[in-house]
């Protein structure tokens, strides 16, 4: 279940503030902007809920990744941001910033579109075998993943999460994630998927 953050957590860090918060706590509600947000340590998930209350996993922000964007141009903030793992994460005023800290958050702001138009077109384009084996990808390199017993990433993930991610639902994910094992691709156990053959992954994802 998820949490809310509490204000004590807040420890000050030159012009920033440093937010430290546990698996589990949200972050950020939707409503007005505020602040801008960089993860130092650890992994946030930006998502949304629909109508019928089905959650979906816009983004995963990873260390050195900012969120809180729309606060540069006032806009409204219609996401929620969680934190997956044991996270910190740097709380500044967009006018704080200097010429250097600008020109890191438009980088991320690019890479953050070019992620975006990879997601749209998986979604659009993409079988759903694929869009789970790139999610996987993505994730191998993230604070959800360990190493095996054999060096392989293990990507520590639900079936729910990774439904939430792919734009599916949990019985879906688990007759494709069955599929993925059964190809030598993954091995799945509860609670994390072990990435066992990266070649046939990506080629399954196609990128």
């Amino acid at each position: 279940m998820s949490r809310i953050s509490h204000p004590s957590q807040l420890v000050p860090n030159g012009y920033t503030d440093l937010l430290n918060v546990e698996a589990g706590e949200v972050t950020l509600f939707p409503g007005d902007p505020d602040n801008l947000y960089r993860v130092q340590e650890g992994l946030v998930r930006i998502h949304t809920v629909d109508d019928e209350g089905n959650g979906l996993t816009l983004r995963y922000v990873k260390p050195g990744g900012y969120f809180g964007e729309e606060a540069l141009v006032g806009l409204q903030r219609r996401y929620f941001a969680e934190a997956v793992t044991p996270t910190s994460i740097e709380v500044m005023s967009p006018a704080t910033l200097g010429p250097q800290e600008n020109l890191t958050l438009t980088t991320h702001l690019v890479e953050a579109m070019e992620r975006l138009y990879r997601a749209l077109y998986r979604l659009s384009g993409k079988r759903l075998k694929a869009r789970i084996a790139a999610e996987l990808l993505d994730l191998q390199d993230s604070a959800l993943a360990t190493t095996g017993a054999s060096g392989e990433a293990v990507v520590h993930i639900t079936h729910d999460d990774l439904a939430a991610a792919v734009g599916s639902v949990r019985e879906t994910v688990t007759k494709v994630v069955g599929e993925l094992s059964r190809q030598g691709a993954i091995h799945a156990g509860y609670g994390k998927i072990a990435l066992t053959n990266l070649e046939t992954l990506r080629t399954i994802a196609g990128e």
